[in-house]
């Protein structure tokens, strides 16, 4: 059958298995930091935790940004326990720099913006 054509490319079994273990494997892989895990599963696959630490960055000795985002959470109790306290009060915690503070503080009344954004078009949509 010279010169006839397969419906289907002629792809290597092999590529194909290699392929499909390397996206099962990325689900499973542990990760050094959340950013990776953000990069590869997305940012709703991430813990309150996983996201202050991907704005904390880096820790310090002994005490990676992981670490430094549960003591956070543990003394706020919540993402919400963040958003309106002074920024004095983050001081408190070895590992946070101003500028690490500063960006979290960022993050929150970023997040702020747009529930209250969300909540204006809501609120048009129900005039309507």
């Amino acid at each position: 059958m010279a010169g006839a054509t397969h419906p289907f490319p002629t792809v290597p079994a092999f590529g194909i298995i290699r392929r499909m273990r390397a996206l099962d494997s990325s689900a499973l892989k542990p990760y050094h930091h959340p950013g990776g895990k953000l990069r590869e599963l997305g940012p709703a696959s991430l813990s309150e935790q996983e996201l202050l630490a991907v704005l904390i960055s880096t820790g310090v000795k002994g005490k990676p940004a992981v670490d430094i985002a549960k003591d956070i959470l543990d003394e706020f109790g919540s993402l919400k326990g963040l958003s309106g306290q002074p920024l004095e009060r983050f001081l408190q915690f070895k590992g946070l720099s101003d500028v690490k503070i500063i960006r979290i503080a960022a993050a929150l009344e970023v997040a702020r913006r747009v529930a209250n954004e969300a909540a204006q078009d809501g609120a048009k949509v129900q005039a309507h």
